[in-house]
């Protein structure tokens, strides 16, 4: 999937590292990853569902490509680990849930281009994974299945 998506993005282009391509299913900001792992250990997996990387948009001048396929199983993973996460204290985004992966920062038009007509093979999601932002690095902590 990282390859295909690589393949069409313009040549040159500033894109994020894959290494931090990533779709976030709930942001937290500043918490303390032990206390979020408690929270997150608690939570009833729903079972595998498959996705795929498809079309491309914006937020300001970051440039992302979409999600589709099962939707609806990923909105309720979602909601649910943002429900049990306020119910725990903890805040999120109060912005409505728009899985992507952003691929740039830079308004880069060839980029959105280039994802209009962009779709990857479907993958399965089997688990989602803790991951703290440190010294602009990702560091996977823990997952849990899906």
């Amino acid at each position: 999937m990282v390859r295909s998506l690589q393949a069409v993005l313009p040549a040159g282009a500033h894109l994020t590292s894959p290494a931090k391509w990533h779709v976030t299913l709930v942001f937290l900001g500043e918490a303390p990853p032990e206390s979020v792992s408690a929270v997150l250990s608690r939570v009833t997996p729903q079972g595998n569902f498959s996705l795929r990387l498809s079309g491309g948009g914006r937020f300001g001048s970051a440039a992302w490509v979409g999600v589709s396929g099962d939707l609806e199983s990923l909105g309720r993973l979602h909601q649910t680990l943002k429900s049990d996460l306020t119910s725990a204290g903890y805040l999120s985004d109060s912005r409505p849930y728009q899985p992507h992966l952003t691929v740039s920062y830079r308004g880069n038009p060839a980029i959105r281009a280039a994802l209009a007509g962009y779709a990857s093979e479907p993958w399965t999601v089997t688990d989602f994974t803790l991951v703290e932002s440190r010294n602009g690095d990702y560091l996977p902590l823990r997952s849990w299945p899906a």
